[in-house]
C-alpha cells in the first residue's frame, strides 16, 4: 500500500540496522529468526520508498553482545557497532554491506548502547572510547541505550544507574528507556515512573537527561480496548504520569508488533481505530510536541508486508481521528524528533 496524503516531511525516529557480516555479534538474533539477514539502508530505503518526505532517520542500537564484567574487553560487540554506524554517518561503505556514500544523508542521529549500570566512571571511559571509534561521525551520536525490558526488577533504580544517567543529562545526551509492560508486567511500568523521579529531582532543569520512551511502553494490544481492564488502567496512569516530566518523550511505534496476527494485517483506517483508546491516552498526556513517529524498522516487519507504510498510514489516520491541525502533525512527523535530537 502506498500513503499518498501525507504531505509533510517525515522523520523515522527508531530504526535498527546491521550489515549481515555482523549478525554473529547480536545477542538476539539466531539462524532462522525472521530478520537473519542483512538490513542495511539500502533495504530500509525500499522499505519506506512509500512516502517521499523521508528526510532521513535516527538508528538505534541493536544489543550487541557484551559483558559488564569484562571492562573494556567486554565493550567489543557495541563498539564494532559504533564502527558501524561511523561507515553509515561518513558515507564509508565496505563491500556488501547495503550502503552507499550518498546514504550518510538520511543517518540524522545514532543511539549507541552504553554500560549504564556501571556507574559514571566507567561510563566516562566508555564515552572516551566511544569518541574515539566514531571520529568524525561523533557529533551525530544524540544518547545512548541500555536495554530494560529483559532486566531484573530494580536493576534501572540501582544509584549507579541513576547517576550513570545524571552524566548523560550533563553532557546533552538523550537516554532510550525500553521496557516491556506487556510481556513483564506492572513493576516496568513503576520502575520507569520512579527512575525518572529521582533521575530529576534536585537536577537543574538543563541538566535533567532527556528520556525517551521507546515502543508506547509496550501495552498489551492483544485484545480490544476495555476500560475497566485492569491491565489498560496501570498502563495509562504511568503513561499520565510520565507525561507530567517536561523532558520526557513518547515513540509512537512498536504497536504492530504487541497485536495478534489478526489485528495487525487489517487495513489502516481499522487498525487505527482499534488503537484509537491508547492513542488518545498518550495525546493526553504528552501532547503532540512531546510525541514522535517511529517505525522500529525492521522489528516490524515480522507477519506484515509493507509494513513502513502501513503504520505510517496508521498513525496518520489516528492523527486525523482526533483532530490534530498541520502544525501538530508535523511535530508528530519530524518536528520532535528534531528537537530532542538537536537535528
Amino acid at each position: 500500500m502506498t500513503n499518498k496524503h501525507l504531505k509533510f516531511p517525515v522523520i523515522d525516529s527508531h530504526i535498527h540496522l546491521y550489515p549481515e557480516s555482523e549478525i554473529v555479534s547480536i545477542s538476539w538474533l539466531k539462524t532462522g529468526h525472521p530478520l537473519d539477514g542483512q538490513q542495511s539502508v539500502e533495504e530500509f530505503r525500499s522499505a519506506s520508498a512509500s512516502s517521499p518526505s523521508v528526510l532521513g532517520f535516527v538508528v538505534i542500537e541493536n544489543d550487541r553482545i557484551y559483558d559488564l564484567q569484562a571492562g573494556e574487553r567486554g565493550w567489543y560487540g557495541p563498539l564494532k557497532e559504533v564502527a558501524w554506524y561511523r561507515r553509515l554517518a561518513l558515507g564509508e561503505p565496505k563491500a556488501g554491506e547495503g550502503h552507499t556514500v550518498a546514504d550518510s544523508r538520511l543517518v540524522l542521529g545514532i543511539v549507541p548502547w552504553a554500560p549504564l549500570p556501571n556507574g559514571p566512571a566507567t561510563l566516562e571511559k566508555y564515552l572516551d572510547r566511544a569518541k574515539q571509534v566514531a571520529g568524525p561521525a561523533w557529533p551525530k551520536v544524540k544518547g545512548f541505550r541500555y536495554l530494560l525490558q529483559d532486566k531484573a526488577p530494580g536493576t534501572a533504580l540501582e544509584q549507579n544507574f541513576i547517576e550513570s544517567l545524571k552524566l548523560l543529562g550533563r553532557k546533552g545526551f538523550v537516554f532510550e528507556l525500553c521496557i516491556d509492560y506487556h510481556q513483564n508486567g506492572r513493576g516496568q511500568l513503576d520502575d520507569t515512573v520512579e527512575l525518572v523521579k529521582r533521575v530529576h529531582a534536585d537536577v537543574a532543569h538543563h541538566e535533567q537527561v532527556v528520556v525517551v520512551l521507546n515502543h508506547m511502553l509496550k501495552p498489551n494490544l492483544t485484545t480490544p480496548f476495555d476500560e475497566s481492564n485492569n491491565e489498560f488502567r496501570l498502563w495509562a496512569a504511568a503513561v499520565a504520569a510520565l507525561g507530567e516530566f517536561p523532558r520526557v518523550y513518547m515513540k509512537l511505534s512498536g504497536a504492530l508488533s504487541e497485536m495478534a496476527e489478526s489485528t495487525k494485517l487489517l487495513n489502516p483506517p481499522v487498525i487505527a481505530e482499534f488503537l484509537l483508546p491508547w492513542f488518545k491516552i498518550i495525546i493526553q498526556a504528552f501532547g503532540p510536541q512531546k510525541i514522535m513517529f517511529a517505525s522500529d524498522w525492521p522489528v516490524c516487519t515480522i507477519g506484515v508486508e509493507n509494513s513502513w507504510a502501513h503504520w505510517e498510514a496508521i498513525v496518520e489516520v489516528m492523527c486525523t481521528k482526533v483532530d490534530l491541525d498541520a502544525g501538530d502533525n508535523e511535530a508528530i512527523f519530524a518536528g520532535t524528533a528534531k528537537n530532542v535530537y538537536s537535528l
